[in-house]
């Protein structure tokens, strides 16, 4: 649910109040969320997505995607403009009517299905060729559970990619980040005999709307189903 990769760690309005504070449902603090400005996020799709996933080539087996906590849609726009049929999910409506317009305007509404879902509670069918998971991080949600649900739905001979937060400066808060370490052991019950091409983590520089540049550091995972 965190696109941007410059997510604040859990405050807003400047540190006033927590994120999360109140919220009743996870729908009501997305839909509040989006609802602060016309557009959170970049609109460009997430940078370990394109390195991990831009080499992968659906075939017709294989050519379905699911994009959890899809956001206003740049990573399931992205992915059907290479082939994918996309079930793009998210548990706010305000971030999907904005999703299913830029998929529009993109030309690639045809190839993405959008529906809304709250990800504590919802267990996706298995059979995706690619499950991505990008940044999939919110107070209401348990990262854990959301990880192994990922997992579940990849077909054999599928792709899993994970990518969040790791849990270091502005990004410290440990009920909702995580290391390799942390993650290679949430899905240790689960990946079983997987092949596990990537399990690290990487730092890449981003620049905030002042101007100025930061280091972030992600963790991901890239897993292939036997």
């Amino acid at each position: 649910m965190d696109h941007s990769g410059d997510h604040d760690g859990g405050k807003h309005d400047g540190g006033a109040r927590t994120f999360g504070e109140g919220a009743g449902s996870a729908e009501e603090l997305w839909d509040d969320r989006y609802r602060e400005q016309s557009r959170i996020w970049s609109g460009q799709p997430n940078p370990q997505l394109v390195a991990e996933a831009g080499s992968l080539v659906p075939d017709r087996a294989q050519d379905t995607a699911l994009d959890l906590g899809c956001g206003e849609g740049a990573d399931a726009i992205w992915l059907a403009q290479r082939g994918w049929r996309v079930t793009a999910v998210d548990v706010s409506a305000v971030a999907l009517e904005r999703a299913a317009g830029h998929a529009a305007d993109s030309g690639v509404e045809e190839r993405i299905t959008f529906e809304r879902r709250d990800l504590a509670t919802w267990r996706p069918g298995a059979g995706y060729g690619l499950v991505s998971s990008q940044y999939l991080h919110s107070p209401l949600l348990d990262w854990r559970a959301s990880a192994a649900m990922a997992a579940r739905a990849v077909a054999p001979g599928g792709t899993l990619l994970l990518v969040g937060h790791f849990p270091h400066g502005q990004h410290s808060a440990r009920e909702m980040f995580y290391t390799p370490e942390e993650l290679a052991e949430a899905l240790d019950g689960v990946l079983g005999t997987w092949t596990v091409h990537v399990l690290e983590t990487r730092e890449r520089t981003v620049t905030g709307p002042d101007g100025e540049s930061r280091t972030l550091i992600d963790t991901v995972l890239r897993a292939t189903r036997p």
